[in-house]
């Protein structure tokens, strides 16, 4: 905000009480109006309400449009190419070089356009676990995003941490700041720049917060498998008896609502690491998609969007009685809930857990083909992993439509891995061999044809196949062999009916079924060709036969 008259805002007089001793000099920032830090989530409402960035909603969560950006921008994102980590880096369609001069004159663009206005400070981490904690610190324009920032981080538990704490990795959000593709090299005014060795990232032209969350975790899933830890774009829950599972799989396909289960302890819903400890978190909140949420079938998320702190991104409302509505899609298919992780009331203090018993890869079959559960082994395991395959929701990313779109997103996550993918389906699978755990592909789409002609799999089943699955009843029974993809699909299972098992069963013609498996087998085929020379021939066998 460029506050000309030096209007006194509500928390100006606690802006400086919780600041770090590593000042924002540090970062080149000089001449700005008033910096804000640290401040607790009702000190940023005051903030957010004099600013009139947002407006409160029905029992006090605030409502925030984004304006022209409504989901992430994956086209103008890049990592500064420099010799520390050229050679590290899967350059390409979603890592995308940025010469080193450019982003310092991008960046001093960036320290010129905040003198004289006012910034937001936070000093968060990424990483529950405090052997791989990493101290980060976001600093944005907008008060909101600074209470996004609090939200979906892990905070210093003292006054006196966070005076001493000093970011390995530094976050600078200015939505009001167009790049200029002529002076530097974006490919829009929109820009996302990393820059690993400066260990900075700044974000310009869009105020949709889940850039501020992803880049943090594209930062995590390239400093941390050199570590050993494997990344995941996964969700991740622990069972009574101690049980951890993960769920991978990408924006819609299921993994924040099938992880916020009743019956067990939510560990986190979108980032995870997995060390030689155990998994662990990476955030510290959710950021749970609630287009057309349901009370009943989801109604711990359902419950957050009716809590004060939380924050409901492009969720349409009535300004006279500030009730919301999950259901109007006008703005974006892709509406967003950000509230700390402790909203969820069976959520796990320490964002911890053991080793998993369990991995599921969760996809989106919008051909309406694939089984909704399928028994892995490690080799088909990685197939799938590399091949990511699934659907992308409508919203999730800028440029997309109503209908789903057929994509292979290697690891669950392309946009966000920074090795190439072999490296993280390489350590992914010594650690399933290491400590055993059970493997599972899990298919949330379409059956009784494809989008438009079937329905989706109803939540109710998938949870049914879900909790047979990670409670070990399910190996117990039969299975049978899929004549295209080689994995075990069940034959039985409670509480879902025989045709949703067997997807053939679901379609008017069984003919037309297996051809339509075929062409989805054939897509698989030609996609991994890309993949082969980088890949054991074991898991290359492991894919599908037509």
């Amino acid at each position: 905000m460029n506050n000309i008259l030096d209007i006194k805002t509500p928390a100006q007089s606690e802006a400086s009480a919780v600041k770090s001793d590593y000042g924002l000099d540090s970062h080149g920032l000089m001449n700005l109006r008033m910096a804000y830090w640290n401040l607790p989530t009702e000190a940023l409402y005051e903030e957010i309400s004099f600013r009139r960035e947002a407006r409160i909603s029905h029992l006090g969560p605030i409502v925030v449009n984004t304006g022209k950006h409504t989901a992430r921008s994956a086209n103008d994102k890049f990592i500064v190419k420099e010799p520390t980590t050229e050679n590290q880096i899967w350059w390409g369609q979603y890592n995308r070089p940025f010469s080193p001069d450019k982003f310092n004159d991008l960046y001093n663009r960036v320290q010129g356009f905040l003198q004289g206005k006012d910034v937001f400070v936070q000093d968060c981490y990424g990483g529950a676990d405090p052997n791989y904690r990493m101290p980060i610190r976001i600093i944005c324009e907008h008060a909101w995003h600074a209470m996004f920032a609090r939200n979906m981080f892990i905070l210093p538990q003292t006054n006196e941490e966070y005076r001493r704490h000093i970011p390995d990795f530094t976050v600078i959000a200015v939505p009001s700041f167009k790049g200029i593709p002529q002076i530097d090299a974006t490919a829009t005014n929109t820009f996302i720049a990393l820059n690993f060795a400066q260990r900075l990232c700044i974000i310009g032209n869009t105020a949709y917060a889940g850039e501020i969350k992803k880049s943090i975790f594209t930062i995590l899933n390239y400093l941390l498998p050199l570590q050993g830890v494997m990344a995941m774009h996964s969700s991740a829950n622990i069972g009574k008896n101690g049980d951890a599972a993960v769920f991978f799989g990408l924006s819609g396909t299921g993994k924040t609502t099938l992880s916020a289960d009743p019956k067990r302890s939510l560990i986190g819903d979108d980032e995870h690491g997995w060390s030689d400890e155990g998994v662990f978190n990476f955030e510290g909140g959710c950021y749970a998609k609630v287009i057309r949420l349901s009370p009943t079938a989801e109604p711990q998320i359902y419950a957050t969007t009716k809590m004060f702190g939380t924050i409901l991104e492009n969720v349409v409302y009535d300004p006279v009685t500030r009730l919301i509505d999950l259901d109007d899609e006008s703005i974006t298919e892709n509406t967003r809930a950000s509230y700390p992780l402790d909203y969820i009331s069976n959520a796990v203090p320490e964002k911890m857990g053991g080793h998993p018993k369990n991995i599921i890869l969760l996809t989106c079959d919008a051909s309406g083909v694939m089984p909704p559960i399928a028994r892995l082994t490690p080799d088909q395991t990685m197939y799938q992993f590399i091949s990511g395959y699934t659907s992308k929701i409508a919203g999730t990313e800028v440029g997309l439509g109503k209908e789903p779109e057929m994509t292979f997103s290697t690891c669950f996550g392309a946009p966000f891995m920074v090795h190439h993918p072999s490296f993280y389906a390489d350590l992914l699978k010594r650690k399933i061999l290491k400590h055993g755990a059970a493997c599972w592909l899990v298919n949330t789409g379409w059956i009784g044809g494809p989008f438009g002609i079937g329905k989706r799999i109803s939540i109710g089943h998938t949870r049914a196949l879900l909790s047979a699955a990670l409670s070990g009843e399910l190996q117990k029974g039969k299975f049978v062999k899929d004549p295209v993809f080689g994995f075990e699909v069940p034959t039985a299972c409670e509480g879902v009916p025989a045709n949703v098992l067997d997807p053939s069963g679901s379609w008017p013609s069984k003919d037309n079924y297996m051809v339509k498996y075929k062409q989805l087998a054939a897509r698989f085929i030609e996609n991994f060709k890309k993949f082969e020379d980088g890949c054991p021939p074991e898991v290359i066998k492991a894919g599908p036969r037509i």
